[in-house]
């Protein structure tokens, strides 16, 4: 019983100094320095909080099974150090029964665990709104810069914004205008995301989260922004010479913000569909179109 009561005494600090360690942290250090998040801790979309909670709750549960690693490679080094007036080796032990079933067990239920979370936030991540979003956009990525097209039921309620290629100085600063896709704060939002050429990748930096874009496959990507502001944009997948110029920034604004935007590029006469218009590659699989008919066209 004493021993108990000395472990419990000694436990009790270590405890108090966690909890007060923890209790200094600000949001952003309890949000493993992600981006995504003010200074208050208010997150950027509805998934944010998600997948930060599963970046650093995984970082806290691998430093614990490393400083239990670390601790038993001290103890074993110190425990089993060569003491003096010993001799050649110390005794070899073939195996050890109860750590060899540690070593297997606690590996699976760490992998297990990683995993079940995981596929959990994935799958959330990876539902879509459908026909429940209250706006959908096309966003196309092309060697190098983006196009957005903000979809209405009809051609004369779609309309769009086409980007150049972000310009730079000699330090390496923008000095151009870069393509801005505007999106409405507190309203669900479904984007389908293609491509014009090669492979690109779209990742809003402070949503936590990318996608890849083809030629020939949609990929969507669902969410709910919850804080106006502004935030930055680029292609996450090497796309060629340029692709480190393949920027965009994001604008989420207030649901009137976001009508007068789309009724200003209604007035501007950028209405329609441009998802197939400027596609590079247009002899796809049952299109129809003959490789010496593309030639011909690009010779035009």
């Amino acid at each position: 019983m004493p021993s108990k009561r000395r472990i419990r005494w000694a436990v009790l600090p270590l405890g108090i100094a966690a909890a007060a360690v923890l209790a200094g942290c600000t949001p952003t250090e309890l949000h493993g320095f992600l981006p995504g998040f003010t200074e208050d801790g208010q997150p950027a979309t509805n998934h944010v909080d998600m997948v930060a909670g599963l970046w650093v709750n995984s970082w806290i549960v691998l430093l614990v099974v490393g400083v239990i690693t670390w601790g038993l490679m001290g103890w074993a080094a110190i425990a089993y150090r060569r003491r003096k007036g010993q001799m050649g080796l110390p005794v070899q032990l073939r195996y050890n029964m109860p750590i060899e079933i540690f070593y297997t067990i606690v590996p699976l239920i760490l992998v297990v665990g990683f995993f079940a979370f995981t596929a959990r936030d994935q799958a959330i991540l990876e539902t879509q709104y459908g026909d429940d979003a209250d706006v959908s956009i096309t966003a196309i990525g092309k060697q190098w810069s983006w196009d957005f097209q903000y979809d209405g039921e009809t051609d004369d309620e779609t309309v769009w914004t086409m980007g150049v290629q972000a310009q730079t100085d000699e330090r390496g600063d923008v000095i151009s205008e870069l393509p801005t896709l505007v999106l409405p704060v507190d309203q669900k939002v479904q984007i389908k995301l293609q491509s014009r050429d090669v492979i690109h990748s779209f990742w809003i930096i402070d949503f936590l989260y990318k996608k890849d874009m083809y030629i020939g496959k949609d990929n969507f990507w669902s969410f709910t922004p919850t804080r106006e502001g502004e935030y930055a944009g680029k292609c996450a997948e090497l796309c060629g010479e340029y692709h480190s110029m393949m920027l965009f920034n994001v604008k989420v604004v207030s649901a009137a913000e976001y009508e007068d935007y789309l009724a200003s590029l209604r007035e501007e006469g950028q209405t329609g569909d441009i998802n197939d218009a400027y596609d590079r590659l247009q002899n796809a699989p049952g299109t129809g179109a003959s490789i010496d008919e593309n030639v011909e066209e690009v010779d035009h």
